[in-house]
């Protein structure tokens, strides 16, 4: 059921009616919603969910107890300061928190452990509830019918950002968080009941703008066309492999450097030319696609610079192309490239950096990302050199193999991937009817 965040015209203290929103994860993202959804929207209870060992209790010692996490923002000038009622690592307790069904769950953690979180919550969760992920990479929607079954989804609203709200950082773990750069606005999905299908459209409404309250005024929510076009929109699954893969091809990465290189501001103008053309091979799926289903919606669906431009707007001060947008963009300012510090060989009071081929822009961006639009571009025979490129080198580096030596999604790692293939579908139509991104009579007609 969709909480009622109104007043009861009745209740003389004018209390709000109080929706129990379930954060998964201990990161970057669930520091600032904490401290967003903790403080000003009082109609709300926030309870954490860490699966990670030892996170929750680190979390519940870190956090001060007499104030809570502040978030250092744009938005405001003073940072804004909110805690959670709940830090646990039972879902149990976490899906039942104050003995009542939960109402939200938002997932914000790598898109690698969205099945594990939703196999464990699954036993505790009620038909109804409002369930999805910031951001929603490749496939999200196939990973959540998966575990907890179509019926239970077409119960409940299923949601996913196309990307974070914010570009954040940690300052201080559990105690303060900063905001870099909050984007103008951004595209949210929301699926619709066929069970309920003359309130359904009503419904979204609602749950849009629950979901708008808790990420605040900006950005603004726009409402994505369908899911499908969110997973084709999937924006870390272009940016962080390609950024990566143009920096790094032509260097030694096993020569330590001496500090963290830049990840924007360090891009090359053949950085901005490869995700032009990445960005190009996604917009031609999605052509194909809508040519073989003429009613298929995928207008949320956008080339990366205009993106960029409608993400961040003012925030960019040279708008001449992508190479020169990634340098000028204030929320991209500072942030480095992923690593991990080895030992000076020559100076053991120094420290070097290797690149990080684990973290999360190759261990999320790579099969719960660019796979997944490779995978549908298979089914819709749409050739992607420029993609295939930049996955072979990926899956090199991360010791994995999803795409095989001669192009096919068959690798011995692809079980670890949210591409349609991992899920048995194979054929382009049971792909669009069983995900209900078209229906059976409109796909019949299309063939």
């Amino acid at each position: 059921m969709i909480p009622d965040t109104t007043t009861d015209d009745n209740d003389t203290n004018n209390n709000y009616k109080t929706t129990k929103v379930l954060l998964c994860g201990g990161g970057n993202a669930i520091h600032v919603l904490t401290s967003y959804i903790g403080a000003p929207l009082k109609h709300c209870q926030v309870s954490i969910l860490s699966l990670f060992p030892g996170e929750a209790q680190r979390l519940r010692d870190a956090i001060p107890p007499e104030s809570g996490i502040a978030c250092i923002n744009d938005l405001t000038d003073e940072p804004v300061v909110g805690r959670p009622t709940l830090i646990t690592d039972d879902p149990a307790e976490a899906a039942a928190a104050a003995e009542a069904p939960v109402d939200v769950v938002i997932l914000a953690l790598p898109s690698f452990t969205h099945e594990t979180y939703l196999r464990a919550l699954q036993p505790y969760l009620q038909p109804g509830v409002i369930l999805g992920a910031m951001p929603g990479e490749g496939g999200f929607d196939l990973c959540a019918r998966f575990v907890l079954g179509d019926d239970f989804c077409n119960q409940s609203h299923l949601f996913a950002l196309e990307t974070l709200p914010w570009a954040c950082r940690i300052v201080e773990y559990g105690k303060t968080v900063e905001v870099l750069g909050t984007k103008k606005e951004i595209d949210v999905v929301i699926s619709s009941s066929p069970e309920k299908e003359n309130t359904s459209s009503d419904d979204a409404v609602v749950v849009l703008a629950l979901l708008q309250q808790l990420v605040g005024p900006l950005p603004k929510l726009m409402p994505a066309s369908n899911f499908l076009a969110v997973t084709l929109m999937n924006i870390n699954s272009v940016w962080h492999p390609t950024i990566s893969y143009a920096f790094y091809q032509n260097r030694d990465v096993t020569i330590p450097l001496d500090e963290p290189p830049l990840f924007y501001q360090g891009a090359s103008e053949y950085t901005g030319e490869l995700l032009s053309q990445i960005s190009d091979e996604v917009l031609a799926l999605g052509r194909v696609l809508q040519e073989r289903y003429p009613g298929l919606d995928l207008s949320s669906l956008h080339h990366v610079r205009d993106w960029m431009l409608r993400s961040y707007g003012n925030d960019i001060s040279d708008t001449t192309n992508i190479y020169t947008m990634l340098l000028t963009n204030k929320g991209y300012r500072g942030l480095t490239h992923p690593m991990r510090a080895v030992p000076d060989e020559t100076d053991a009071t120094k420290t070097k950096y290797l690149p990080n081929f684990q973290y999360r822009y190759f261990s999320e961006d790579i099969p719960c990302g660019l796979v997944v639009t490779r995978g549908i571009a298979a089914l819709a025979n749409v050739p992607t050199p420029y993609m295939d490129q930049v996955i072979f080198w990926c899956q090199n580096c991360m010791g994995k193999e999803y795409l095989t030596a001669d192009g096919r999604l068959a690798g011995r790692d692809l079980h670890e991937t949210r591409c349609p293939q991992r899920y048995g579908i194979f054929d382009l139509e049971t792909f669009m009817v069983k995900n209900r991104y078209v229906d059976a009579v409109a796909a019949s007609s299309s063939t």
